[in-house]
């Protein structure tokens, strides 16, 4: 197809050209380990140094309090099973929202067949956190909650700083996975009361394989990277320089272009939105109408499953997601759309658009011309469809 309209950002980006052209003097010309005692590594441990002022200025943090890590799921692990495991003898409960990603459900499991009473709190049928659901939960052996800053999948943002004041009312850690919110809406870690937060690169057009764990002063967690005491002795293992000098340079263009690319971003993702609920009958947004991410739109039809629909939009040049992309090898239906009250059958009819900077009002336009079409002639050959809709 000479047509690619990519909307997939959520389950991967591009790097920003500027970030790569930060990236590559530490491949071949600044190559020093940073904790080598001679010149080559001062440089490197310089620039270690800058990208980690500048992750930290993205969320109002210190820079001592950043840790990088592999990823997000790296960063999540340490958060929940360090955490957990470091303030065991204060609790044994631990507690997340129904629409966590699938790193962090994982990792509660883990933490479950180690003992930990792991409890699920409700959102509604937007995917907004319950938060007096929450308050009968939370007791003092809650050791740690964890609440996405907002849901990647239905774009829903979450009450996180209501959420961390309830934790913290019975002395217990607030996690929270601003993988999906970091670099589109304002994130402030001091103001949110956030305890522990993680972050990825390439969800603010880094390189992929980097992430970053935020941890506040006096908490304290286990490690579970045993080495040489890089990162304070939080994360062993030689630091990938290149990797985190993208990061913190796609952390700093971030905040530097947030508002301007979110403004920009939320008029496209609301043309799309109202473009496709008025071309397609029985068409649905799933998550908050209102209180979402710039860049998301989670749209449901009825009688025709996502997976056909992102095939058959992949051969007109449009690329697409039916749910999580690090869940996507299942067969199962979106546990997020499953908690938010949706049918078995109406979690499997939906469609995940996540802009970014590529996309503009003509690719947009493109994509409302098109899936009327597609739609139409998926329904015509499902045994489910209504007549009226043949």
């Amino acid at each position: 197809m000479s047509i690619r309209v990519y909307m997939d950002h959520g389950a991967g980006r591009s790097v920003d050209p500027r970030v790569l052209e930060a990236m590559k003097p530490y491949y071949t010309e600044r190559f020093g380990n940073p904790a080598s005692f001679h010149s080559e590594g001062f440089k490197t441990l310089e620039a270690l140094n800058a990208a980690r002022g500048s992750v930290a200025q993205l969320i109002n943090a210190d820079p001592s309090d950043i840790v990088f890590t592999s990823g997000a799921t790296e960063a999540n692990n340490l958060a929940l099973l360090g955490a957990a495991l470091r303030n065991r003898k204060k609790g044994s409960k631990v507690m997340r929202s129904a629409v966590e990603h699938i790193s962090v459900i994982n990792i509660c499991k883990e933490l479950f067949r180690d003992g930990f009473e792991v409890v699920e709190c409700p959102v509604d049928e937007t995917g907004v956190l319950d938060l007096a659901e929450l308050e009968r939960l939370v007791d003092d052996d809650t050791v740690l909650v964890t609440v996405m800053v907002a849901n990647g999948e239905i774009g829903t943002l979450q009450p996180v700083r209501d959420a961390a004041e309830l934790a913290h009312g019975h002395s217990a850690l607030f996690h929270t996975d601003a993988t999906a919110a970091a670099g589109q809406v304002p994130l402030d870690v001091k103001e949110l009361g956030i305890d522990l937060m993680t972050l990825s690169s390439n969800d603010i057009y880094g390189p992929k394989g980097v992430g970053a764990l935020y941890i506040r002063k006096g908490v304290r967690v286990k490690p579970h990277m045993i080495g040489g005491g890089q990162e304070n002795g939080i994360r062993s293992g030689s630091e990938n320089v290149p990797g985190i000098v993208g990061m913190g340079e796609a952390a700093r263009l971030a905040r530097q272009e947030m508002e301007a690319e979110s403004k920009r971003l939320t008029a496209l993702r609301d043309r799309l939105i109202e473009g496709v609920l008025a071309a397609i009958p029985e068409s649905y947004l799933n998550g908050h109408p209102t209180e979402r991410l710039p860049n998301n739109a989670n749209i449901r039809f009825s009688y025709i499953e996502g997976e056909a629909l992102i095939l058959s939009l992949d051969d007109l040049g449009i690329q697409l997601s039916s749910g999580s992309a690090c869940a996507a090898k299942t067969l199962e239906p979106s546990h997020t759309l499953l908690a938010c009250g949706l049918k078995h059958e109406e979690a499997h009819g939906s469609l995940v658009f996540t802009l970014g900077k590529n996309n503009n009002l003509d690719q947009v336009e493109y994509v409302i011309r098109e899936l009327p079409g597609v739609v139409e002639r998926l329904r015509a050959m499902s045994p489910l469809t209504p007549e009226e809709l043949r």
